[in-house]
């Protein structure tokens, strides 16, 4: 294909920016367009009253796709990033049971696994053989690729069976074989919430996550993820690539089965030989894009699954709270009614509509500049559905509807039970929170999903969608919406099969780095 000689990228999160920057080094005049009044997308940052919270993504996972990514441009992530190992990895708050700390690297895992369960230590060595198995075969064959081609089935010949049973076991059914003790098997399935999906439903093959988790330990970017959002953006501007903030698409242009530009809300049109959408798609396809040139109509999205909801509650807090590690698992004995509750309607135990494992950041353990000292900044996140109905916060509103109000409460008191924190309530002096609604009204997130599409076996690889459009040639998708998946990594990733198409480059794997 001839390369396109400018581009308009719609969105300016990590999908958006990674991509533009991409399209600036390889000589192809980019602006990126967002309706938002800076850079970041759902990977944003707010600071209130002195606190500094990062509003979506908090794991630095899957190393290898950052160092990847900016290795493309010649450089290192440490050389834009000042990544802090953690240690511990997180700390797990069972229901009724002691908190236990989990430590990064194969043998501290394994050595905690045997003191829990005899027997679970050699299991678990086993399992992340098998997750970092898994995790190689991804990026060397599902990750990079747009499935034009059928090398990566030809790369995988002799690895068909294992590969079936990866693919159609679900996860908390192959942990379920190799340990008993409910915290062990909570351990190995919560990255279903990293996928946006239910355990049950999340085929086994993601079962590489705790490669990246257990196996390697999570790091932490100094200035969080905002940070991260700083470094994509100098690096488009670096390309030469021009942002337009505060500017709301209404539409993108078309003549025949060519993307002529995008039309804004205020009567404007730009053009372009090439455009890619980095935004929900589907937004994309049924607000931008009038029937008769939807790849992928409402009959598409209608019996699939939008992921997960969550309300957020970002809290500053007066005082050191030393029960909380950076990352905490807050996890019910009974598991699957928390799943059930956020992917299969109201569930009894759980009325507001919201699960009881929730998950808790405090960045001010790594981070001196996110809370003022001698306090302590925290980010909750709390799974619900995906359902506007729920409501929003109060970050971007006047107030919280009741709904999002009272869940945030309930988590705030569960943390300080669960936790030991005496006092907590009354000692907390910033609170805000966000919820589905916000995510449909800021992102135009599907549904007010705040992930993107679950990873269940029909939304995953080469059935997520392809990431350019059937009826629109110069029409490209990128971000957590289409393949490969959701996640600040999976973003990185989209960008680079962008380019990789546009370069009619059918490898399954990554491009070569400059580095």
């Amino acid at each position: 294909m001839t390369q396109p000689k400018t581009a308009i990228v719609i969105g300016a999160g990590v999908a958006g920016m990674a991509t533009a920057a991409l399209l600036g080094k390889e000589g192809v005049e980019t602006t990126v367009v967002d309706t938002l009044p800076a850079h970041g997308g759902r990977a944003g940052s707010e600071t209130v009253g002195g606190f500094r919270f990062d509003t979506g993504p908090s794991w630095y996972l899957m190393p290898e796709a950052f160092d990847h990514f900016f290795a493309l441009f010649g450089k290192r992530a440490e050389d834009v990033l000042d990544l802090v190992p953690l240690t511990p990895a997180y700390r797990l708050f069972p229901e009724n049971e002691a908190p236990i700390d989990v430590e990064p690297g194969r043998d501290n895992a394994t050595a905690m696994f045997e003191s829990i369960e005899p027997g679970a230590g050699a299991q678990l060595a086993v399992y992340l053989d098998s997750a970092e198995e898994a995790f190689d075969l991804a990026i060397a064959n599902f990750l990079y690729t747009d499935f034009r081609s059928l090398e990566p089935l030809r790369n995988l010949r002799g690895n068909y069976a294992k590969l079936a049973r990866y693919l159609t076991e679900p996860i908390d059914r192959f942990v379920a074989k190799r340990f008993r003790d409910t915290r062990l098997r909570q351990m190995l399935t919560y990255p279903a919430v990293f996928l946006s999906s239910h355990p049950s439903r999340t085929p086994s093959m993601y079962h590489l996550l705790t490669h990246t988790d257990l196996g390697q330990g999570p790091r932490y970017p100094q200035g969080g993820f905002a940070a991260v959002m700083d470094a994509l953006y100098e690096l488009a501007r670096e390309q030469g690539v021009q942002f337009r903030f505060n500017t709301e698409v209404a539409a993108i242009t078309h003549s025949g089965r060519k993307a002529t530009g995008i039309s804004l809300i205020d009567g404007t049109t730009l053009t372009a030989d090439t455009i890619i959408s980095c935004t929900d798609l589907h937004h994309t396809e049924n607000r931008l894009l009038p029937k008769e040139k939807r790849t992928y109509k409402e009959e598409w999205f209608a019996p699939r699954d939008p992921g997960l909801g969550t309300v957020l509650v970002m809290l500053g807090v007066e005082g050191e709270l030393p029960e909380l590690a950076h990352h905490n698992f807050l996890f019910s004995d009974d598991w699957l009614p928390d799943f059930d509750a956020v992917f299969d309607g109201p569930v009894a135990s759980r009325p507001l509509g919201a699960s009881k494992s929730i998950y808790v950041c405090k960045p001010s353990a790594t981070d001196p500049t996110v809370a003022p000292a001698g306090s302590e900044n925290l980010f909750v996140l709390v799974p619900v559905p995906a359902a506007e109905f729920i409501g929003h916060g109060d970050m971007y509103h006047d107030h919280a509807s009741a709904q999002v109000e009272r869940i945030a409460d309930e988590a705030i008191a569960r943390i300080a039970e669960r936790c030991g924190v005496e006092g907590l309530e009354q000692r907390v002096v910033v609170k805000q929170t966000l919820g589905p609604q916000d995510f449909a009204e800021r992102y135009h997130a599907w549904s007010g999903g705040s992930i993107g599409p679950a990873h269940t076996l029909r939304q995953s690889a080469f059935l997520r969608g392809q990431n350019r459009s059937r009826k629109l040639d110069n029409l490209y998708y990128a971000g957590a919406t289409t393949t490969p998946g959701v996640g600040v990594p999976m973003c990185l990733i989209s960008a680079e099969n962008v380019l990789k198409r546009l370069r009619g480059d059918h490898s399954p794997g990554p491009l070569p780095e400059a580095l």
